[in-house]
């Protein structure tokens, strides 16, 4: 696998069809979670467009049949299909992963929650952002490494964000059971796991010509700052200089679907491009080196599958 920094000369205001201009999907099948709305819709949209056979894997299957329906391809095209999955529930995962059938040549780790101002914990006792964000697209990506495996040449796309510079993974306390409780720490914790979660996919299954990376997609207003209610914040996302869904789905389509991409894993993009490494703290663009860490990538790896019992499909 090459591991030469890629610039594509593509930019932040590209979007997410111009990237993927030409590149024929058909045959490819493609998994997007989150699907139905936001840029997962979007990024679904694209890749069908492209020939994809698309399945996005929503909560609310209804909320996505309305999408897909809205978004489906001109007649000769690919098809967006839609499949219940909810990332909280390791049943609901694991029927998804068992009920696969066949290869799969791309799997977008897209669905997320963002910065919830007070403590929420799933069944087990984990924060919310953590279990959603990180853990749910976990069990996962483990439960189709079969089906990526016999694509020989499958891609993971895992959806993070520049809020991974906010927080490593604190190991010694993941879930908040002792340290005080902040959403943007929480958040951005995940957003490092979505990173690491690709490093270390990439490294583990590197022999079965599974590559993986991460993106920062850009600030796109979409539901995820739906709990961003207080004067402050309002007014930052009334100013902030917002790209369109079909730019913001443009890195996602990038590293799901080009050919540029072909034997580059384990890294991070930004508006198309790899971003590169810094240590500023309150960079917003750039990837911190935490989140890139191979030890802090197989820590993680290992902490999950503790953390679920070893039941996901392996």
């Amino acid at each position: 696998m090459t591991r030469h920094s890629l610039l594509t000369g593509f930019t932040k205001a590209t979007t997410a069809s111009a990237v993927i201009a030409g590149v024929d999907l058909n045959g490819k099948r493609i998994i997007v979670t989150g699907g139905g709305s936001g840029i997962g819709i979007e990024t679904a949209r694209v890749l069908a467009a492209a020939g994809a056979e698309v399945t996005i894997a929503v909560r609310d299957v209804q909320a996505g049949a309305r999408a897909a329906a809205l978004n489906q391809p001109v007649r000769g095209a690919g098809s967006i299909k839609v499949s219940p999955l909810d990332l909280l529930d390791r049943a609901s995962i694991a029927r998804f992963a068992r009920h696969w059938q066949g290869r799969l040549d791309v799997l977008v780790n897209n669905a997320g929650i963002m910065a919830l101002p007070q403590i929420q914990r799933t069944a087990e006792g984990w924060e919310l952002q953590f279990a959603t964000n990180h853990l749910g697209h976990f069990v996962l990506t483990v439960g189709l490494h079969r089906a990526l495996a016999s694509a020989n040449g499958a891609r993971i796309v895992s959806v993070s964000s520049n809020a991974h510079r906010i927080s490593p993974i604190v190991f010694e306390d993941i879930m908040f059971e002792r340290r005080p409780y902040d959403e943007w720490s929480a958040y951005g914790q995940s957003k490092t796991a979505n990173v690491l979660l690709a490093v270390e996919a990439g490294r583990r299954w590197e022999d079965d010509g599974i590559i993986a990376n991460a993106l920062m997609p850009g600030g796109i207003r979409t539901p995820l700052q739906r709990h961003q209610t207080s004067p402050e914040m309002l007014e930052l996302l009334a100013n902030y200089p917002w790209k369109t869904l079909e730019q913001g789905a443009s890195t996602s389509v990038l590293l799901a679907a080009s050919p540029l991409i072909e034997g580059v894993t384990g890294r991070y993009f930004e508006d198309n491009n790899q971003a590169p490494l810094t240590d500023v703290a309150d960079s917003e663009t750039g990837v911190h080196a935490h989140a890139l860490d191979p030890q802090a990538a197989e820590a993680l790896w290992e902490r999950s599958l503790q953390l679920i019992n070893n039941t996901a499909p392996l």
